[in-house]
């Protein structure tokens, strides 16, 4: 049975300037951190490879932002 063949429509490249400039991170953010706490991060990145840690702090952050968010969104009553 022969494919279906795809008819691709292009993107409008206004729309995909906005998007990337949408992702671009402007904001910095210094945190600082104790010896004890540096020596779990260390030990994390090296048991898990992790290569980048703005990555990991990035998405520990934001995992636990939304997540207090999303449990305590305002009710009606």
């Amino acid at each position: 049975m022969a494919k279906k063949k795809r008819i691709s429509v292009p993107v409008d490249p206004e729309y995909l300037k906005k998007q990337k400039e949408a992702l671009v991170r402007r904001h910095r953010q210094v945190i600082y951190l104790n010896d004890s706490e540096m020596a779990a991060i260390r030990q994390y990145c090296e048991k898990f490879r992790v290569g980048t840690k703005a990555v990991l702090f990035r998405e520990a952050i934001m995992e636990k932002v939304l997540k207090e968010l999303d449990d305590n969104h305002p009710t009606l009553f």
